[in-house]
Formats: structure tokens, C-alpha cells, sequence
């Protein structure tokens, strides 16, 4: 079995690393090797996180170079353009159409890039943009973003529903289970019909 590449971006305070955690799970679940890495710019919440998730029969390094991840899931618009140039061509890029302002664009230094989305497609038409955060606010509590995408990203992964259901529950705390579980199928919807695909 070839080693899937998954890289997730994001801004610190987005649960870039739960997202990262509940799909190391599922693929340990699933009986394959995972390797898993992740980086965080700051400290604090507002900094760049991206976590690397590789999976396979036998995967060597945490490590994905440049040009070979499968799939891009990104959490805000310019986490997305930082590593586009990660994705393969042939790969898979699934964006939270959220902008948040770094500190240097908040003290007047940089300007937030511009046509963000323009600039993606462009790279690879077939990017999907999803509300992941405003749907999340809809459903009643914003932490839930990250399990929308997951759900999003689910489809293009082939791993059992049942994995992905003990991964989430065993990572949340019970309270939260419910919501998060219907975060995550409201994702799988949405990406089923902006893909064409049965949810």
C-alpha cells in the first residue's frame, strides 16, 4: 500500500493538532503505520501550526516534502497559500474560508494577501473552499470547525465511519461527542456535494 501524505495548517486556537491527532487515530485503527509531526510558530494562539500525518503498510519518516502531500486540509485562507506548494499536483486541497490577521498585518506592517482563492484555484482547480467556520457558529459552538473538515476530508480517505466515530469520541470530551460527531457528518455533506459524491 503506498504512504498517503496529509499536511494540516492552521492558526493556533483552530485544533490543528486534534484535527492532526483524531486521524493518526483512525488510521491506527485501520491497522496501518502512522507517523505524525507537527510545528507551531508561536507559543501562543495566532501562531502557524501545520502537522504532518503519513500513513501506509510501512511509512519510514513523519516528514512531508515539498510537492508530495496527497491532501492539503487548511483551517484559514493564508495557512492555505503558505503550503500550497506542499500538494501534489494530482492532490487534494480542502480550505476554511476564514480569514484571521496576523500580527504583523494587526500593527500595520504586511497586508493580508490578496485573492487568496483566485490563487489557489488557479494552482488547483479542483480546491474545495468550505464555510467550516460559519456552519460551526450555526451549530452552536465555533470549536467545531476542525471536526467539519475532517468530515470534509473523510471522503477522500476510504477509512470506516465506525474508525472515525471512536477516534472523535476518544479525543472529545463526552459532552462534546454528540455535537463533534454531527460536525463531522455535516462535513462529509457538504464535500459529497461539492464533489459529486454519495456522503
Amino acid at each position: 500500500m503506498a504512504v498517503t501524505n496529509v499536511l494540516i495548517s492552521g492558526v493556533g486556537g483552530q485544533g490543528t493538532i486534534l484535527a492532526s491527532n483524531v486521524l493518526a487515530d483512525v488510521a491506527l485503527r485501520s491497522g496501518l503505520d502512522v507517523k505524525q509531526s507537527e510545528v507551531h510558530g508561536m507559543s501562543q494562539r495566532g501562531g502557524n501550526v501545520v502537522s504532518m500525518v503519513r500513513f501506509g503498510e510501512r511509512v519510514a519518516s513523519p516528514l512531508v516534502a515539498q510537492g508530495e502531500a496527497d491532501i492539503l486540509l487548511a483551517f484559514e485562507e493564508m495557512e492555505a497559500l503558505r503550503y500550497i506548494a506542499w500538494l501534489r499536483p494530482a492532490g487534494r486541497a480542502l480550505i476554511n474560508r476564514q480569514t484571521i490577521n496576523p500580527a504583523p498585518v494587526n500593527a500595520g506592517l504586511a497586508q493580508y494577501p490578496a485573492e487568496i482563492e483566485k490563487t489557489l484555484r488557479a494552482a488547483h482547480p479542483g480546491t474545495l473552499f468550505i464555510d467550516a467556520t460559519r456552519i460551526a457558529i450555526e451549530m452552536g459552538n465555533v470549536r467545531v470547525a476542525n471536526v467539519i473538515l475532517l468530515g470534509a476530508m473523510s471522503l477522500s480517505l476510504g477509512f470506516p465511519l465506525e474508525a472515525w466515530d471512536a477516534a472523535l469520541r476518544g479525543s472529545v470530551p463526552p459532552k462534546a461527542a454528540d455535537l463533534n460527531l454531527r460536525a463531522f457528518r455535516r462535513g462529509q455533506e457538504i464535500a459529497a456535494a461539492g464533489a459529486g459524491l454519495p456522503a
